[in-house]
């Protein structure tokens, strides 16, 4: 009897709340913001300090921008990217006319499933774009930038979904992609799904890894190569964090908490 009588004077309030928030939002309706064009999103960002400004990457039309919160979109790729199909878009905390684009769509489908052609970067807030490797990865997931160090990035590459390759894992650059060092690989099947960073402490990083595969009949997800790595000297080396999760792991995905550090959370397919 205490027991229930506990539960309904914590959720008194809370039911009282959600309904006074209903009405308060009753007026308010979701509209379509665009780019009005077919099509689908896995990737998008906005701008440190800049609530109007916005990065959407589609799957079979590159690259657009927004300067007014969507109420215009602009396509900033045609001319510079040799394929369509955008993975993961980031900005740069410590100066935001650095963006970093992955290309390849990192969402497996059953029907249809776009590759891209590596990574592209712009150094003047999107007007131009310049390619800066990793050509073969076929699918980037994320991209993640030293919040003070725009020389700083790391990707997580997902690749090729079809077959087996070594074009995969968590790959680090120190000079802005001119170069770049692959620092963490499972096997031949297993890519990055997700990639996170302690912007609190940017020597402390989290990658998560998925073995799968695309056949003609079937998507394998899961295997030997799932799991989640964490590193402590700056993606230099990882070690595997499997404590309290389950055996049998698919997909994955991580991050790590901006206002507590301690905080990780993971999504797990299992």
């Amino acid at each position: 009897m205490n027991f229930r009588i506990i539960v309904l004077l914590i959720s008194f309030p809370v039911l009282i709340f959600a309904q006074e928030t209903n009405q308060y939002f009753s007026s308010m309706k979701y509209r379509n913001i665009g780019p009005f064009r077919g099509g689908r999103s896995v990737s998008a960002t906005g701008v440190a300090n800049n609530p109007l400004t916005y990065y959407m990457g589609t799957t079979g039309g590159g690259l657009w921008k927004t300067e007014d919160a969507g109420q215009h979109w602009k396509n900033i790729s045609d001319g510079f990217f040799k394929t369509g199909s955008v993975g993961a878009v980031a900005t740069s905390e410590s100066n935001p006319n650095i963006i970093y684009v992955g290309m390849g769509e990192h969402a497996i489908r059953g029907v249809m499933t776009s590759y891209g052609d590596g990574v592209y970067k712009s150094t003047d807030a999107g007007k131009t774009w310049k390619h800066i490797g990793l050509t073969k990865t076929e699918q980037i997931s994320r991209i993640l930038i030293h919040p003070t160090n725009p020389d700083i990035v790391y990707v997580a590459a997902q690749g090729k979904y079809s077959s087996p390759t070594s074009e995969r894992g968590v790959y680090k650059s120190i000079d802005g992609g001119k170069t770049w060092e692959k620092t963490l690989f499972v096997n031949d099947f297993s890519g990055a799904s997700e990639l996170s960073i302690d912007v609190n402490n940017p020597q402390i990083l989290y990658a998560a890894l998925w073995h799968h595969q695309r056949t003609p009949w079937k998507m394998i997800s899961g295997g030997e190569g799932s799991g989640i790595y964490k590193s402590d000297d700056a993606g230099e080396t990882w070690k595997k964090i499997h404590k309290g999760l389950p055996k049998e792991l698919g997909k994955l995905a991580v991050a790590v908490s901006r206002s507590n550090s301690n905080k990780v959370y993971a999504l797990v397919e299992s």
